[in-house]
Formats: C-alpha cells, sequence, structure tokens
C-alpha cells in the first residue's frame, strides 16, 4: 500500500506526540519532508518503498527542524506511525530508532542508510 500523507497527518502527528510543546514554527520544513517523501525515483537503481518514504520524512524532520524543540522525538514518532498507517509495523531493537535519530542529527546518516535500518525493523 502506498500512502501519500499531507500536512494535516503530520500536525496530527505531531499533536499526539507533542502536546504540551510549542508548535510548528517552520511549516515549510514540513512541506518540504511531504514532497520529499512522494518522490517515487529518488537515485537511479534505488527502489521505493514504505521504509524509504518513512526514512526520507524522518531525515527531512531532523535536518530541517521545523520544530523550535524535539525534532528527532518527532521524526522516529513519525517512522512509527508511518509504517503502523501502511500497515507494516515496526519493531526496533531497544534504543535503535534513538540510534538512527542521533546519526540523522549528526550527519551519520542519510535517507538511505535510514531507508535499511527502518526494512531490517519490519514485522
Amino acid at each position: 500500500m502506498e500512502l501519500y500523507i499531507d500536512i494535516r497527518w503530520l500536525l496530527e502527528r505531531q499533536a499526539e506526540v507533542l502536546p504540551k510543546h510549542p508548535s510548528v514554527h517552520d511549516f515549510s520544513s514540513l512541506v518540504a519532508a511531504i514532497a520529499r517523501h512522494r518522490v517515487n525515483t529518488p537515485q537511479i537503481g534505488i527502489a521505493v518503498d514504505n521504509a524509504w518514504r518513512a526514512a526520507a520524512l524522518m531525515h527531512a524532520i531532523i535536518r530541517l527542524r521545523p520544530l523550535p524543540a524535539r525534532n528527532a522525538l518527532f521524526g522516529a514518532a513519525i517512522v512509527v506511525a508511518y509504517m503502523d498507517a501502511v500497515g507494516e509495523g515496526i519493531d526496533a531493537p531497544y534504543g535503535a530508532l534513538i540510534d538512527l535519530a542521533r546519526d540523522i542529527d549528526a550527519g551519520r546518516a542519510d535517507a538511505y542508510d535510514a531507508a535499511y535500518r527502518i526494512r531490517s525493523w519490519r514485522i
């Protein structure tokens, strides 16, 4: 199943995950994340699947920082919510999503690395 999310979907997830934290301060970053997850050929020879779409959302959210704080948490929550919404649950080892978020934030992982890890966690 392919799922293309919109700004409303992201804002609903943000309200669920971070209900008491500041609201979005850069909506253009969310729009960029949405556009990126819709790309069908991010690189020649790379097959796009739901793990890549979730990874693209996570990577864009963490690197573009649409929230004043807690972008890594938001990005990790989006992966879980997106994969659940497409019917592909994930079971990441303890701390693995946090490690992935840190690696993205530090520039040690890109969307392709993130997609590879997310695929390995599918159940």
